[in-house]
């Protein structure tokens, strides 16, 4: 459904889904990906990107929190949409680490490369996902540039009277 909105609000609305994006972007393939060249030399140092993530996600949920009742309706909800991939994402990272601990217990704190592979068919699920959260975050910034939310998100976040509707698709 698209909306007359202000452009302000229209930018504001765009916020959650960029620093989400940088997120997803630079952090975790970027930064990842620089990092994994000295893994072998400084293993901690990748810590780096679980840390930053968590700061940035706890952000973006607490934000949306305080968005509830601070916002106008517009923002609110697209805050909203970005806290509901962002705990998906938490909820796969989640995943993600428990299958790496049981792959580490199995192997004793000693793996094999046997243990690589099923570490790596770990990780594949987490790549996809942050493939697909930086597709539908793209969108949904557009989205929010255009003044354009699903149905779903105006039901479950019901417009005020005083904003017009411009197309219903």
């Amino acid at each position: 459904m698209k909306f007359e909105i202000p452009e302000q609000q229209r930018v504001k609305a765009r916020h959650p889904h960029e620093i989400f994006l940088i997120n997803l972007i630079v952090n975790h393939i970027l930064i990842f990906v620089s990092l994994m060249g000295m893994a072998t030399s400084y293993p901690h140092l990748l810590l780096v990107v679980p840390v930053t993530s968590v700061l940035i996600l706890g952000y973006l949920l607490i934000r949306s929190r305080r968005s509830l009742s601070t916002d106008p309706w517009f923002v609110k909800t697209h805050w909203q949409l970005c806290a509901r991939r962002s705990m998906f994402f938490i909820i796969m990272l989640g995943i993600m680490a428990a299958a790496i601990v049981v792959i580490l217990l199995i192997s004793k704190g000693n793996p094999g490369p046997q243990h690589y592979a099923f570490g790596g068919v770990a990780l594949l699920p987490t790549m996809l996902t942050v493939l697909a959260l930086i597709i539908m975050e793209s969108d949904a910034m557009n989205q929010a540039r255009q003044g354009i939310l699903s149905k779903g998100m105006v039901e479950r976040y019901p417009k005020p009277d005083d904003i017009p509707v411009l197309s219903e698709e």
